[in-house]
């Protein structure tokens, strides 16, 4: 697709070049704050959205293989594409509770087997109702047993086979088992609603989300349109560009140089260094990054469980938030979701203990044991906290050769391969967590925890109606991973966004992956 209006803003758009790194050239002149086209953007001082201009948000990127299928979406700069052209059924507000998208209401039955979804009046780009065929195309395409779609152990527990259209904007969801949080499900990361039969996403890609697609080049940009007939509003802004850019200090140095408007996912000590001096504005999101080392239990050494509590009391916490996230975070307990529903917060808090330490691994005979721990610059601290926790591991006698990976395609890299790797997640309930990645069958296991008695007492939490009775058996789950688990969880990190000054209407208390994180209708250029 090409577009004359369009043709500026791609020769002013960013070159990557490189093996991952990003490159950012600037051709020709912009005046700085992102006005490029359209209404002038500028208020009155009133405070008021203005409309008009167009905002260019940097991300890192998964390179030449990127995708605009929403259902493909793995990385932050995916999930943010995907938010600009689709709409969920669902999605999680603030608290990470279940907030009506396109779906109007649900509605469950006395067995909470099947449930009632009305959409709400809503249209795909191209004029056509999103209805509930489109709903179960989308679905069913997502739990293609041939494909390994991101939400796809989300959506297990519906029976796509029964599940039913009542109405051109009626869905009756028939459950394989009584599921009391199904409104998760709906709103869970990736599931979103194409129009039924759609295939051809990289070129023509139609959702009824807030932009219209114009333009994408794999690895470099995607440029998207305000969609006027929006059933959630019109966004403000005429233009979006999400641009890739894989290194931290090009990013920062794109939003310094007035290059770009909105710069995802900064250090800690770059929002130490320009907090409050008014040059750029810095967006902190509380605790909302899960950090960890992941332990895949399947394989030596980490299939024996004294191995993986070893690692356990090694590892410092405090040490490693101070030093790999600047101290911009809060220690974990080896959980996810600090704070979150249902987290087991009664468990003690566990601390170094060296002695114990070596003795467990005496015990498993692996007092001399030598480990690689993959990491890459492809996050914020993960470098660092590699180099930190190798050094804690040689006071218990163990060495750790930490090798680093490449940025582009270090996600697929750690997913299978490995048996030690630096981890990261952003916000998204407990029982999602434990859906899309510690169930046997969940696409993205990284830890291959896989037990069939853990599998059932998720879906005994499902099925308990009574929630003080789901929470007391999602405690029990957590005990587990607690005393064997794969996850290291060390810290909750600060997620750290900076804008331009002019940027306005970005929230400030929305935890990466939910509704309002990246949710660039809203925002707007003063």
């Amino acid at each position: 697709m090409h577009d004359e209006r369009f043709s500026g803003l791609r020769r002013r758009g960013f070159l990557a070049a490189g093996t991952g790194a990003a490159a950012l050239a600037l051709v020709g002149c912009g005046n700085g704050n992102g006005n490029g086209t359209g209404d002038d953007p500028a208020d009155s001082g009133d405070g008021k959205p203005a409309k008009g201009g167009r905002l260019r948000a940097a991300f890192a990127g998964g390179g030449a293989s990127e995708t605009l299928d929403p259902h493909l979406a793995n990385l932050f700069a995916d999930a943010a594409r995907a938010k600009a052209l689709y709409d969920k059924l669902a999605d999680f507000g603030a608290d990470l509770s279940a907030q009506p998208r396109l779906a109007a209401s649900w509605e469950p039955d006395k067995t909470l087997a099947r449930w009632k979804v009305t959409l709400r009046q809503a249209t795909f780009h191209d004029g056509r109702p999103v209805t509930a065929k489109d709903v179960l195309y989308s679905y069913r395409r997502i739990a293609d047993p041939k494909q390994a779609y991101r939400a796809k152990a989300s959506l297990e527990p519906i029976d796509l086979d029964a599940s039913r259209a009542t109405g051109e904007r009626v869905i009756e969801f028939v459950l394989k088992r009584p599921t009391a949080e199904f409104p998760n499900v709906l709103a869970a990361f990736g599931a979103y609603v194409v129009p039924e039969n759609s295939t051809d996403f990289d070129k023509k890609p139609v959702g009824s989300g807030p932009f219209r697609f114009v333009s994408f080049a794999p690895g470099r940009s995607a440029v998207f349109r305000r969609n006027d007939a929006y059933w959630d509003g019109a966004p403000h802004l005429d233009e979006l560009e999400l641009v890739v850019v894989n290194e931290e200090s090009a990013r920062v140095n794109a939003l310094l140089g007035g290059q770009i408007e909105y710069a995802h996912e900064l250090a800690p000590t770059t929002a130490r260094a320009h907090e409050g001096k008014g040059q750029i504005e810095i967006v902190r999101l509380r605790g909302s990054a899960m950090q960890a080392f992941c332990m895949k239990t399947d394989r030596a050494p980490f299939d024996d469980k004294r191995v993986r509590e070893a690692f356990f009391l090694i590892a410092d916490r405090q040490e490693l938030v101070d030093g790999a996230l600047s101290g911009a975070g809060v220690v974990g307990n080896d959980l996810f979701g600090k704070g979150y529903e249902y987290y087991a917060d009664g468990l003690p808090q566990r601390a170094q203990d060296l002695d114990k330490a070596r003795a467990l691994l005496k015990q498993a005979g692996a007092e001399k044991l030598k480990v690689t721990l993959d990491t890459s610059a492809v996050a914020a601290g993960f470098t660092e906290a590699a180099g930190i926790f190798r050094d804690q591991a040689a006071k218990a006698g163990v060495t750790v050769d930490v090798k680093v990976g490449s940025k582009d395609s270090y996600w697929k890299d750690i997913l299978d391969n490995g048996t030690l790797c630096c981890y990261r997640s952003g916000a998204m309930p407990i029982e999602a967590h434990i859906s899309q990645r510690l169930l046997t069958d969940s696409t993205t296991n990284a830890t291959k925890w896989q037990h069939k008695d853990f599998d059932a007492l998720y879906q005994q939490a499902q099925a308990t109606r009574d929630k003080a009775g789901r929470a007391a058996v999602y405690e029990r789950m957590q005990r587990r991973l607690y005393a064997e688990g794969g996850f290291l969880i060390w810290g909750f990190a600060d997620w750290i966004i900076g804008t331009a000054r002019a940027v306005k209407g970005v929230e400030t208390k929305a935890p990466a992956n939910t509704l309002d994180w990246a949710r660039f209708d809203k925002v707007w250029l003063a």
